[in-house]
């Protein structure tokens, strides 16, 4: 008998975009469950809180009916992996850097648990040249991002640079 296939999306998802939304849609095709977890980024100040994020990620996610949301705020990915029972890591790639980054945060975790594997989605074509920071970036500045974020987080970037 086949395990559930569980995939653990990390991610400090500050904000949620367009981007990581087609990665997810994508996941949730090919396993019985998708785990967005949002993480906290020790090297990054955040725009949002964790509950901010959570609440609007799950806003954006909302139609698919495999994918949850939680919270972590402490311990390497790979141990929140196996506690949530999740076989697999998702990570979206745009760029060869993000490649070249994942690679080896890849290569790290499958040496420390090999049992659990990551999965890299490229990006859509549509969404290559989003990053949450670049949509810090032009929001803050009063810039339209409503192409690049689902409403919600539209909204709260709206109201966060008012």
């Amino acid at each position: 008998m086949v395990d559930k296939r569980i995939a653990l999306f990390p991610g400090s998802f500050d904000p949620f975009t367009n981007g990581h939304l087609n990665t997810v849609e994508r996941a949730s095709i090919l396993f019985d469950e998708v785990i967005i977890g949002i993480f906290t980024n020790t090297t990054k100040k955040p725009l949002f809180t964790a509950e901010e994020k959570k609440k609007l990620t799950e806003k954006a996610v909302s139609q698919l009916s495999n994918v949850r949301v939680i919270l972590q705020s402490e311990g390497l990915t790979i141990h929140i992996a196996k506690e949530l029972q999740a076989n697999f890591l998702i990570r979206g790639v745009r760029n060869n850097q993000d490649y070249e980054y994942e690679k080896n945060i890849a290569s790290m975790n499958r040496t420390m648990d090999g049992s659990i594997d990551t999965i890299f989605l490229l990006a859509d074509d549509n969404f290559s040249n989003i990053s949450s920071s670049m949509i810090k970036e032009i929001a803050k500045f009063k810039g339209d991002v409503s192409s690049f974020v689902p409403t919600e987080v539209n909204k709260a970037l709206i109201e966060k640079f008012r």
